[in-house]
């Protein structure tokens, strides 16, 4: 299996509506892409101060590494990354096997 940790930092431009629908769209991929066998989401909410400046988080599991490359050039996945890469200020991904 793999995890897919991916941190989102949003441009100071980005509206609420745009938020949404990058979180909406995340959402969306594990029924249009298999081999993702879970999804979760949130906002930074940690105490610590060591977020850097990441917003938003996601971990997606896969069922194997062929998985997550199916993944990565999935039109729909493509489609999406378009898009974020209008309201996105950084991100950072760390995939792990396990």
């Amino acid at each position: 299996m793999v995890q897919h940790v991916v941190l989102f930092k949003w441009k100071p431009s980005t509206t609420p509506q745009q938020i949404a629908q990058a979180k909406n769209g995340l959402t969306q991929l594990p029924k249009l892409i298999p081999g993702i066998t879970a999804y979760s989401a949130g906002d930074q909410c940690s105490p610590e101060n060591l977020g850097k400046g990441f917003q938003f988080g996601f971990v997606m599991t896969f069922t194997d590494a062929a998985a997550r490359d199916v993944y990565l050039v999935h039109p729909e996945h493509k489609k999406l990354v378009e898009f974020l890469l209008t309201v996105l200020d950084d991100a950072l991904v760390l995939d792990y096997a396990f």
